[in-house]
This record gives C-alpha cells, sequence and structure tokens, in this order.
C-alpha cells in the first residue's frame, strides 16, 4: 500500500470518525463541534454523518457538560468532550478531579468512566495569559487521570482511538501549532500506547526529552546540530502521565547529559518530574546536571513583542544542548547555529519548517 501523508487535524477528524464506526456508544460533544470551523477541522462532517444525536454542542456550562459526560460514561457511552481551550476545562476541575479520576477507585473497580476531553494549548493571535496556557503539570498530579500529548499526526489519531477504547478518563492535549503539520498515517483503524515515549532522533552525546510541540523544536535543534557534528537523541514524550520514564533512563545511561523540553512554566512542571525521577534513578549516569527549557513563570503575554521572548525555540534549545555537551563552545559554532535556526517572518505562526512528516 502507497503511503499517504494527512496533517494532525486530519488524523484527529479520522479517528474520531473510525471510533464512531467501530463502537455506537461513542459520543462527541463541545463547544464548537457542529460550528463551519469544527474546531480547527477536527469534527468536519461528523455531525452530518452520524447526526445531532452523536454529535452536538454544548452550553456555556463546562461542569454541568463534564458532569453530563461523567454521567454518560458510568452508562456505558463513551464520550469525547472537547474544549477549543485548556483554560476552559479550568471551569470543570470538581467534575475531573473528584470524580472522573476517582469513581474507578472509591467503587473497588466497579465502575468505570471511559471519557476522554480534548484540550488545546498552544500560542499566537495575542491570545495572552486566559489563553495560552499549558496546564498539562497540574492534571498530571491527579490520581486516576491520564494525560497525553501526542505530536505526531500518526500519533494523534493512534493515540486518540486507543483513549477512546481506554476505561479511564483521558485528558487528550493537542498543541495548536501541531495541526497543520503532516505525517505518515495508516487509513485503517489503529491504537498506539498511552504510556510509551517514542525516540524521533538518535543520538550518543545528549538526550533531548520533549513534550508536545517542543519535541518539533527539538527536532530542528538535533538535526542542525548534527551538521556541527553534535549527536542528539530526542525522544517524544508523547504522555504526562503516566511519563515513561524508563525509555529516558536508558538514553540517559548511554548520553550521560539530559535536556527537558516543556510547553509550560518551570515550576512544578511534568520537565521537573522527569528530571526529579532521572536523577532519582540514574544519578550515577550523569555527567552533568540536566537541564529544563520551559516558558517563563509569569502568564503568557498578549503582546507580539513580549510574546516574541517568551517562548523558546529551536535555537534554545541548540544553545543549551551545547552548553551541555561543551561548557565553552566555539563562538563561530554558536554563531553559525544562530543562522541556521533564527526564525524567519511573523514569530507567532508556526515555524516554516514545521510541514511533516516527523
Amino acid at each position: 500500500m502507497p503511503e499517504r501523508q494527512i496533517s494532525y487535524a486530519q488524523a484527529i477528524r479520522e479517528g474520531l470518525d473510525q471510533a464512531m464506526t467501530l463502537d455506537p456508544q461513542v459520543i462527541v460533544i463541545g463547544e464548537g463541534v457542529p460550528d463551519p470551523k469544527a474546531i480547527f477541522g477536527t469534527t468536519a462532517g461528523l455531525r452530518e454523518r452520524y447526526g445531532p444525536e452523536r454529535v452536538f454542542d454544548m452550553p456555556l456550562s463546562e461542569n454541568g457538560a463534564t458532569g453530563f459526560c461523567i454521567g454518560a460514561a458510568l452508562s456505558g457511552m463513551r464520550p469525547v468532550m472537547v474544549h477549543q481551550r485548556i483554560d476552559f476545562a479550568l471551569l470543570a476541575m470538581d467534575q475531573l478531579v473528584n470524580n472522573a479520576a476517582k469513581w474507578h477507585y472509591m467503587f473497588n473497580g466497579q465502575a468505570r468512566v471511559p471519557l476522554v476531553v480534548r484540550v488545546i494549548v498552544g500560542r499566537g493571535w495575542g491570545q495572552g495569559p486566559q489563553h495560552s496556557q499549558s496546564l498539562q503539570g497540574l492534571f498530571a498530579q491527579i490520581p486516576g487521570l491520564r494525560v497525553v500529548m501526542p505530536t505526531t499526526a500518526h500519533d494523534a489519531k493512534g493515540m486518540l482511538m486507543a483513549a477512546i477504547a481506554d476505561d479511564n478518563p483521558v485528558l487528550f492535549i493537542e498543541h495548536r501549532w501541531l495541526h497543520a503539520v503532516t505525517d505518515t498515517v495508516p487509513e485503517a483503524p489503529y491504537q498506539v500506547a498511552l504510556d510509551r515515549a517514542k525516540l524521533l532522533h538518535p543520538g550518543q552525546q545528549v538526550t533531548v526529552a520533549a513534550f508536545s510541540y517542543m519535541a518539533l523544536e527539538a527536532l530542528l535543534a538535533a538535526r542542525a546540530l548534527a551538521t556541527e557534528g553534535v549527536s542528539v537523541e530526542v525522544i517524544d514524550m508523547r504522555s504526562a502521565r503516566p511519563l515513561d520514564v524508563d525509555t529516558v533512563l536508558a538514553s540517559v545511561k548511554k548520553t550521560g547529559r539530559l535536556l527537558v523540553a516543556d510547553t509550560a512554566g518551570r515550576t512544578g512542571g511534568v520537565g521537573a518530574e522527569l528530571v526529579s525521577q532521572v536523577v532519582e534513578r540514574g544519578f550515577a549516569c550523569l555527567r552533568a546536571a540536566p537541564v529544563r527549557i520551559s516558558c517563563p513563570d509569569h502568564p503568557a503575554p498578549s503582546s507580539p513583542f513580549l510574546a516574541e521572548s517568551y517562548y523558546p525555540t529551536a535555537l534554545t534549545l541548540a544553545q543549551a544542548v551545547l552548553t551541555l555537551a561543551d561548557p565553552t563552545p566555539a563562538p563561530a559554532l554558536a554563531e553559525r547555529l544562530h543562522l541556521a535556526l533564527a526564525r524567519t517572518g511573523a514569530h507567532d505562526t508556526p515555524h516554516h519548517n514545521f510541514c511533516g512528516p516527523f
């Protein structure tokens, strides 16, 4: 069969479509699901195909709608709830934390909550403090709740289908800048494990473990560094809870150096947790102190001028890797990397190199 390339958004839509075909108990609900823009195109045509009984909008009452979805899940259905921003899920924290995540445990396994909550993170458009947050670290602290962050279109479809089939509540986080990235995606239904990291780029000198969109920034940095003789291993973490520490630890045992890149703030994030567990289990393997790359510990600015220096880039990662591999890199090398990785065009739109496949 010839390989086909589709975008991340198309892969999400295909995964939803196939899951709904395979299981009539799958429903899709969310603010904007049946709208013409169809949540970045990820729900386009589903209402026309499956009808308003299975694909429908919801009122601006996130807590109430989440409670409805939890009740539906407890009754045997498999709801997929969609928020156009992860910020909106904060209005449903009581339902997600005290009901969805705990029900299976509280009733000794006699009840299950097969609920998927799709949320979107990301930057651009001057969205500012209330629409640009990456809150995976907050939700990853909740026992009983899976938190996944697929990076490639292949994994987006496979992990979404696995999340829908899972009997546990899953927070499915999509970065807005990934929706247009293409990848090789099988047409047939398939699943990708929700608890395994993936090697994106083999290397020998430095391990970069990255979450979501930062994995693509790390890949660009690794490719640029490879032309300069610096060998970087890039691991796409894919999941914030559970963390696949074993894969990262195996890489660190080879490289001796670790850099963790996250889309969220620095304090209390999943990057900090990953570093902590690697240090606890593999301290003797480390040749240098681990490094964390993240957004600053203050709200995302609305101003595009302030946002330009708020988000880390491939150049940020490459400079940090250089410091890890060689504390005193040659000035000429740093200058060449700057020329190779400097952004051109509008900085609040996806990088022109993010076309895939990856």
